[in-house]
């Protein structure tokens, strides 16, 4: 797992797996997960990181991890 952080966008991006995304589904304002072909979770970004990094993300990655990509 890598974690990336631009200060000047404010965006937090997650890397779960590497390789090639092939679909992504916002699961919160400024929440969205990346899938991969296989409809397995690559990644999460989170615009205005500073704001929403306390929010109920953990919740919301454990459900979304869970659920198949649409």
């Amino acid at each position: 797992m890598k974690v990336n952080y631009d200060p000047e966008e404010d965006i937090l991006y997650i890397v779960v797996k590497e390789g090639p995304i092939f679909d992504s589904k916002e699961i919160g304002e400024d929440i969205r997960l990346e899938y991969d072909k296989a409809g397995e979770v690559a990644g999460l970004e989170i615009m205005n990181a500073r704001k929403n990094i306390a929010r109920t993300l953990a919740q919301e990655i454990a459900r979304e991890i869970k659920a198949p990509a649409d």
